[in-house]
């Protein structure tokens, strides 16, 4: 059997295209991750958003 490896919270954050859409891994404080799907307009709002607010 193979060893497997626990899922932490650990690591930085991840986004991925997957398929149509792109996946956001969210590393959490208290361990785990948040898993957010969105689409391309999704992703583009949450960019302009995120610029907007901490500049860039």
């Amino acid at each position: 059997m193979a060893a497997m490896k626990p899922r932490t919270g650990d690591g930085p954050l991840e986004v991925t295209k997957e398929g149509r859409g792109y996946v956001m891994r969210v590393p959490l404080e208290g361990g785990g991750r948040l898993v957010v799907e969105l689409n391309g307009e999704e992703a583009k709002d949450l960019g302009e958003k995120l610029l907007a607010h901490f500049g860039g």
